[in-house]
């Protein structure tokens, strides 16, 4: 999961705008080192979105590899030119394919209008998520252009996650980006409420430094 927080890594700025540009004139390697770099950030987002009738069919890695697939088929019609506006682009990919998902794995054959889950709400939902994950970390104050790269953020920390062994991640996840209370994590993760709550502090601490060390 961790592969594009290297590639981000050696890419800076200057090299996401030039794969963007390689990307928009045809390359099909440029565009595929593009899309690896949110590799991560795309599946964090997609782990926050599955419920749990959801995730037994199918899993946030899956999802991620259609919505992809799907962006490296359609590229030619993204029309934006900046890290944002590709951001942007990507999650809506991400959304269809979450909508896709619901249709045919929870609603097929029992359409019910109360169940219907519309792409309005599935992108309030990623939008919440992307704003609680560019503020993981919330004792690390704003800086004065954190509203302006809000989302661009987002994407180191996502990064960064991905370093984490999956039971700090998932406690991260679960507490930060859904919200849940540690009562509804230690159901989640078959533990003790007590048990959450010291894994969790422990895990803030280890991101924190994982977040700090390349800073």
């Amino acid at each position: 999961m961790n592969g594009s927080s290297d590639l981000k890594a050696r890419a800076g700025n200057a090299g996401v705008e030039g794969l963007l540009s390689g990307a928009r004139e045809g390359s099909e390697q440029q565009l595929g080192g593009l899309l690896t770099l949110y590799r991560n950030y795309l599946t964090i987002l997609a782990t926050t979105q599955l419920d749990a009738r959801l995730r037994r069919r199918i899993s946030p890695s899956d999802l991620v590899q259609e919505a992809m697939l799907g962006a490296y088929r359609d590229f030619s019609k993204f029309r934006g030119s900046s890290e944002r506006e590709l951001l942007a682009w990507l999650r809506q990919i991400l959304i269809n394919c979450l909508h896709h998902a619901y249709e045919a794995h929870i609603q097929a054959g029992r359409r019910d209008i109360r169940r219907e889950v519309s792409l309005d709400d599935m992108n309030r939902a990623l939008d919440r998520s992307v704003v609680r994950l560019a503020h993981v970390l919330a004792d690390q104050g704003p800086s004065p252009s954190a509203d302006a790269r809000q989302r661009e953020r987002a994407v180191t920390i996502a990064d960064q996650l991905a370093k984490l062994r999956p039971d700090d991640r998932d406690v991260i996840v679960l507490r930060n980006l859904q919200g849940l209370s540690f009562e509804e994590v230690a159901e989640r993760m078959g533990r003790k409420p007590g048990a959450v709550r010291m894994l969790w502090l422990r895990a803030i601490e280890r991101f924190r430094h994982v977040y700090e060390a390349p800073e």
